[in-house]
């Protein structure tokens, strides 16, 4: 049941979250400048590649200018470019005399309508002899990637020469790339992700590992963290052994302290006893009571010692259902002068983390408190409560109803005090409940006195709950 509530590995707030989460915030970044980066050179070199093709055709139509006979200008016919040939294909060339006053230009036939821009009209200019490039819009509105030269001949013959193309084959291939180039950069985030996750989970293996030991410590499976641990965790492991060492020593000079004291107390208690029943004054029965008295609390304070040293070596797992159900039916025979309906439902299977005899004390007193007040009915219910939060321990609880007077909230604060006796018409020394409620704080659990819904006393005992321990091997 413990291992259901176990936390994530990578919960919000985890070490191996904070690690990943880190990672990945980093890589993040990183990636996506470079896909920056990337997609800039790219865009250069594809203008460049583009660049370059314009410029093949703007060579060769100024050639053809260059080598003109007449003062028309030349159409040029070494192209061999069937794009310049349809109309608004996208693909454009000019030639602009722009000497002698009014400019004159030729165009190709793809150029339907309008002209093409000059770009040092728009203020973009170059070194003399050497091409221009730049954007501007088309005939139609679209844009065009553009490059120009000027041709020098003399004699006020000065031509500026145009090639552009639609600017889209560029950006198509642009985007292109880009799509890619974002598919990869993913692609690469997710393995990144996954080789950190496995990097994360291999790194805090030990730390798992202590968590795990830690666990079999606290539930009596073993004494001290062992095994071989990195160089970082080391001084981790010895404080935490040094630790488990020290409260155990605290834990053992305790209750060897009590146990000496009590036993201490055992023969002059006796000895009062023994004197004072051979008189039949007042002071000799006042010194029988007071010594009867003594005498409970030095049982008690042996029987907790022995509880307080099983408790905190504790190592077994019992099962729940059997110890109710054969409860049930021992005090049905007890009280059966009274005629009681004991009811028993069991909600969950439920094992307890300790030792049984403890589980049948606490339950049996518990019950049998019930039993003497009930009136006709008692009704006992085992149900196992839901952690607050993942990674806290599990407890089952053990609740108990009677239909006999009850006991009125101000009173309720005395039950669990020792040598504490509600009504003396009832037989008991008023240690029973005491006991239920120190045994349990020992486990780590608590007790819990409420008003029962079938009109007496409720009775609500919280324990710690365990996993069945595994099969036994067969022979």
């Amino acid at each position: 049941m413990e291992t259901a509530s176990r936390p994530s590995e990578y919960a919000p707030g985890s070490l191996a979250f904070r690690l990943v989460l880190s990672a990945m915030g980093i890589t993040l970044v990183v990636l996506l400048v470079v896909g920056f980066v990337l997609s800039s050179l790219y865009r250069t070199a594809a203008e460049r590649a583009f660049d370059r093709r314009l410029d093949v055709y703007l060579k060769t139509i100024v050639a053809e200018v260059a080598n003109a006979t007449d003062d028309a200008l030349p159409e040029p016919v070494a192209l061999g470019d069937p794009l310049f040939a349809f109309p608004n294909s996208g693909w454009y060339w000019q030639i602009t005399l722009v000497s002698n006053g009014e400019p004159r230009r030729r165009s190709s036939r793809s150029l339907v309508q309008g002209t093409l821009p000059l770009l040092a009209a728009q203020g973009i200019t170059g070194r003399p002899g050497l091409m221009r490039q730049g954007y501007v819009k088309g005939p139609r509105g679209e844009a065009l990637r553009l490059a120009e030269r000027d041709v020098d001949l003399g004699a006020n013959e000065r031509y500026v020469v145009s090639v552009a193309a639609v600017a889209s084959e560029l950006d198509e291939e642009i985007s292109a790339f880009n799509l890619a180039l974002a598919g990869t950069l993913v692609v690469l985030a997710c393995a990144f992700l996954l080789v950190v996750m496995v990097q994360v989970r291999f790194g805090l293996m030990p730390l798992t590992r202590i968590s795990k030991v830690l666990a079999d410590v606290r539930s009596g499976k073993a004494e001290r963290l062992d095994g071989p641990y990195p160089d970082e965790i080391v001084p981790l492991v010895r404080e935490v052994n040094a630790l488990i060492d020290a409260n155990k020593e605290i834990v053992e000079r305790a209750r060897t302290h009590v146990g000496n004291l009590a036993h201490a107390l055992k023969t002059p208690l006796s000895v009062l006893m023994n004197e004072a029943g051979t008189r039949d004054d007042p002071l000799a029965v006042r010194v029988r009571d007071q010594a009867g008295v003594m005498r409970d609390q030095v049982a008690h304070h042996l029987e907790r010692a022995r509880m307080a040293a099983r408790v905190s070596m504790v190592a077994s797992v019992c099962e729940v259902t059997p110890v109710i159900t054969a409860l049930a039916r021992t005090m049905e025979k007890i009280h059966r002068t009274k005629d009681l309906a004991i009811e028993v439902h069991i909600r969950d299977d439920v094992h307890f983390r300790g030792e049984q005899q403890d589980l049948e004390e606490m339950v049996g007193n518990l019950v049998d408190n019930a039993c003497k007040w009930a009136s006709s009915r008692v009704e006992l219910e085992v149900c196992v409560g839901q952690p607050k939060s993942p990674g806290d321990r599990v407890f089952f609880h053990v609740i108990i109803d009677d239909d006999g007077p009850g006991l009125d909230p101000a009173r309720r604060v005395d039950v669990g005090r020792r040598g504490r006796r509600l009504d003396e018409s009832k037989p008991g020394s008023g240690l029973g409940l005491s006991i239920v409620h120190e045994l349990a704080l020992l486990y780590g659990g608590r007790f819990e006195l409420s008003s029962a819904p079938i009109g007496g006393l409720r009775t609500e005992l919280v324990l710690p709950a365990a996993a069945p321990p595994p099969p036994a091997a067969a022979s």
